[in-house]
């Protein structure tokens, strides 16, 4: 079963950054929203990597991610 994690997509000046609220410093940026999106997939997956080798717990998805069209803030696998 795969876990979807919210995720926070926030437009800046120059780039756009995303955070997932579930897992504490796990963020990212990118110049592009499509590349934010690759880019904060990689760190989820990279966060909860690094959790498991150290054997901490894996947080559970605590809030609602409604998923949405392409190139809109959702969920993420």
């Amino acid at each position: 079963m795969s876990v979807k994690y919210a995720v926070i997509f926030e437009r800046a000046d120059r780039n756009w950054a995303a955070s997932v609220p579930d897992l504490p410093g796990c963020m990212t940026t990118g110049k592009t929203l499509e590349q934010t999106e690759v880019n904060i997939r990689e760190a989820i997956l990279g966060h909860l990597e690094t959790l498991r080798q150290y054997g901490e717990p894996v947080p559970r998805a605590s809030r609602l991610a409604k998923e949405r069209g392409r190139g809109n803030a959702g969920g993420v696998n």
